[in-house]
């Protein structure tokens, strides 16, 4: 024999996101609690993995135009001095 517990809570909700969770539990025919329920559930079933980010692209730069630590230089190049 299986026995299904209930727990009450109260959660803070946006009044936008009541709203909205009130009209959508109406159209699919359901409480609002089950929505939130599927879909805590959902989140929690969610994949825990990260995936690695693709590397970033790679270019020839043509190289530096100039020696960052030659301030003179530097200015130079920006303001054309």
């Amino acid at each position: 024999m299986r026995y299904s517990f209930v727990m009450k809570t109260t959660l803070n909700i946006d009044d936008s996101v009541m709203a909205s969770l009130k009209k959508e539990a109406a159209r699919r025919g359901c409480t609002m609690s089950e929505m939130v329920e599927s879909a805590l559930r959902l989140l929690l079933r969610a994949p825990k993995e990260r995936h690695p980010l693709p590397a970033l692209p790679k270019f020839k730069s043509g190289g530096a135009l100039v020696d960052i630590s030659d301030r003179e230089a530097l200015y130079q190049a920006m303001e054309g001095r």
